[in-house]
Parts: structure tokens; sequence; C-alpha cells
């Protein structure tokens, strides 16, 4: 059984859009092997509903996200306001569950690795104690190096699996802006982590076969995914 966590150097980073991009170069080109889609944590309207939208997922809402809550905010936060407490056994349990019935189960992280889970964990920490196989997701702009560099000291520190970053356009980017903001040799230097590609900026990013065709020009040898 493999799998893989999808996490960000903060929010709206690209998570989403690698994570869809995975599961549609999956369905395309894997179609003889199950996978499923998990979002551990949500706050707010999302990515749940992304994902039943562009695929035909053969999982329930709770299958795809165990904890759901309703306001937009960081989950403590969020089921502070409902009288809740973030339950990371009901995610555990959604997780293994996932794990006993599919072949690969592909995680999108909330937030960052520093993103908190609960009043005393954060990402990093489940993505640590739970020995998830983890992507980093880089978008680039202004920044990006000192956000890569910081989030792999990060995943070093926790002793998280880290296989690769993944560079991705929130805005459209020319070549020269790609080059200079994130330089690829300068950053698989600065952190010794290989960087597995650049995704584009999507117009539309709900267009199922251009995803699986920008997932397809990442290296994917790399991850547990091929």
């Amino acid at each position: 059984m493999k799998s893989l966590l999808v996490t960000g150097t903060d929010t709206e980073a690209g998570k989403t859009v690698l994570t869809t991009a995975l599961a549609a170069y999956w369905q395309k080109y894997r179609s003889d092997r199950n996978l499923a889609i998990m979002k551990p944590i949500q706050s707010g309207v999302g990515d749940c509903e992304l994902y039943q939208k562009l695929f035909n997922l053969n999982q329930s809402p709770t299958e795809i996200t165990p904890l759901y809550f309703q306001a937009p905010l960081a989950p403590p936060l969020a089921a502070a306001q409902e009288g809740r407490t973030v339950d990371l056994g009901v995610v555990w349990q959604g997780f293994t569950n996932l794990q006993a019935n599919y072949d690969f189960v592909l995680v999108e992280a909330l937030g960052g690795l520093g993103s908190p889970v609960t009043n005393e964990l954060t990402v990093a920490d489940l993505a640590a104690d739970w020995h998830f196989p983890t992507v980093l997701v880089v978008p680039v702009k202004l920044g990006a190096i000192s956000q890569a560099v910081a989030n792999v000291a990060l995943a070093k520190q926790m002793q998280i699996n880290l296989l690769g970053i993944v560079l991705n356009c929130t805005q459209p980017r020319t070549d020269e802006e790609i080059a200079n903001w994130t330089p690829t040799d300068l950053i698989q230097s600065l952190t010794n982590i290989p960087v597995l590609g650049c995704l584009p900026y999507l117009e539309n990013p709900t267009d199922v076969d251009k995803l699986a065709q920008i997932a397809s020009n990442l290296d994917l040898e790399r991850l547990p995914f091929k």
C-alpha cells in the first residue's frame, strides 16, 4: 500500500492543483489500480467538493474528509467555534480504512507544514508521526527561495520523508520570472532536495485532461506514484 502527502509552504501555494493533477494522471494512465483521495481536515467549502466534481471516486464525502468544520479557519479555531475538538483518531481511522481498500492514497494537507492541526500539533508533526512520504509545493513568487529553505529545514528537523519540491505558478509567470524567483539549481543546492518540475498557471484548474498533462511533465519517478 502506498501513499503520498501533498503539502506546501503556505495556504494557496498550490497543493490542490498538484493533488488534482496527480489524481487526473492516475485515472488516465493507471486506471487498472484504485486511487483514493483524502483531505484529512477541511474548514469551509473547498477541496472535498472539488474532488467529487472532477473525479469518479468510489468514496463518500466522509471518506474523503473525515473531519469537516464550517468556518474557513485553522482547525483548532474552527472546532472551538462549534464547541468541538479536532479528533485525530477519526482522521487516522479514515486513513487506515483507505489504506486497506485502495492501492494508493493521495493525501492533501491543510495549509503549510507549519499550519496548526490542533493546539499542540502542526502538519509537520502529522507528516512525521504518520510516516507520510511527502512532496512540498512552493509557489513561484518573490521570496520563494527563502520559503523553500525554511520549510525544508522544518521537514528535516522533523525527520519527514521529503521526496521532492514542486514549483507552482499561482499567477501567470514569464520564463524569466520563474528562472529569477525560483532558480531550480539554487533551490536544490540550498535544500539538497530535488525539484520535480514546475506547474504552469492554469486559467481553468478543472480541466482534467490538462491536469493530467502537466502532471506527466513532472519527475514522477522520484515519487511512490508510478
